[in-house]
């Protein structure tokens, strides 16, 4: 499939049981491109649809600033980084890395794009051509952010892991007074990992009838079940880290899944849709060489001509060779015609 299609099938109704599925390198490059190449390298074999990164510099989020609102509290996941500053500066993608990655990607047949956290990143990635832009959390309430980002006209992905409603109408207004015409709303929880009681699907669902676009997940736990019951209950798009091998620490690494695991998610991922399949009210193709498992009437014990027919003499059993269950009235307290045997199927010429 052509990446412009993986697109835009994510807003086509047709394609309604495939979502696209995204894996997010965050900070699990290592500050070494050849990390993340060697993930785009297995990535379309074990059918990734997207690679995303996070492109930032430190000084564009937050100040280098050593006073208490810029120091990571002590508990944090990353509380090894004494500062914001400190954290994005071991965390950031370089920018020059954008291209050759972008270019790869496209031979690989994989959408590549990135999270933005500035103006001056949209003007950068807009130059190489990025396809789509991801708000993350933290920016949901950056509207000069927003505002520009959808003046590019691109699809825009949305996570909503700090917001509350009136942060979400917000930001989904400012999109559509903007004519961002393609808005993918993620739920998210905005826990490293997210423990599986607070992920709220229904959420998700309640998404697309409230603010009347298209819905996703960005998943943080550690296990599929989420993702995958988000796609049961109507995610076009899935997130969730990678990084290359769970030996090797990186600053996600530990909320995210390695290659293998990844494949084997990609998996669950599309056995889930293929499960929810279409609205069909026929028996299935596999199930028709079954369908003489089902009831029909059947003379339970031996019956003589004259004799009448009752509940202890015929009844309805398997298999389904003889006459539907719905006749059994017509029979009773009638008499019968012929003489029948224990196991012979139970026939209108039998009824007088």
């Amino acid at each position: 499939m052509k990446l412009k299609n993986k697109i835009e099938n994510i807003f086509d109704k047709k394609h309604i049981n495939r979502s696209l599925i995204i894996a997010e390198v965050s900070a699990n490059h290592n500050k070494d491109i050849r990390n993340v190449i060697k993930i785009i390298n297995q990535a379309s074999k074990i059918g990734i649809d997207a690679i995303k990164v996070q492109l930032y510099k430190p000084e564009e989020i937050t100040i280098n600033s050593n006073k208490k609102d810029f120091r990571l509290k002590k508990g944090n996941s990353w509380s090894q980084y004494k500062t914001l500053y400190e954290l994005y500066q071991k965390g950031s993608t370089p920018y020059n890395w954008y291209p050759r990655l972008a270019k790869l990607c496209a031979k690989k047949n994989i959408i590549f794009f990135s999270s933005v956290f500035d103006l001056a990143t949209v003007d950068f990635l807009e130059l190489n051509n990025c396809p789509i832009y991801k708000i993350a959390s933290p920016e949901i309430t950056d509207i000069p952010l927003i505002e520009r980002v959808a003046k590019t006209k691109k699809p825009v992905f949305i996570s909503t892991g700090l917001a509350n409603k009136n942060d979400i109408n917000l930001a989904i207004s400012t999109l559509k007074k903007n004519n961002c015409k393609k808005i993918v709303l993620m739920k998210c929880t905005t826990a490293y990992p997210a423990p599986l009681d607070e992920i709220n699907i229904n959420t998700m669902k309640d998404f697309k009838n409230t603010f009347k676009v298209n819905v996703g997940f960005s998943d943080h736990t550690k296990e599929n079940i989420a993702s995958i019951v988000a796609v049961a209950s109507g995610a076009r798009v899935i997130e969730k880290h990678i990084v290359l091998n769970k030996k090797i620490k990186t600053l996600d690494g530990f909320f995210s899944q390695d290659l293998g695991q990844f494949k084997k998610f990609v998996t669950q991922i599309r056995e889930a849709e293929t499960c929810m399949g279409s609205i069909n009210y026929e028996v299935s193709k596999s199930s028709k060489n079954n369908l003489n498992g089902r009831k029909s009437l059947y003379v339970f014990e031996n019956i003589k001509k004259n004799e009448l027919f009752s509940l202890k003499n015929i009844k309805a059993v398997r298999p389904s060779f003889g006459l539907h269950p719905k006749k059994l009235k017509k029979f009773l307290n009638k008499k019968s015609k012929i003489n029948f045997k224990a196991g012979d199927r139970l026939s209108i010429k039998g009824l007088k």
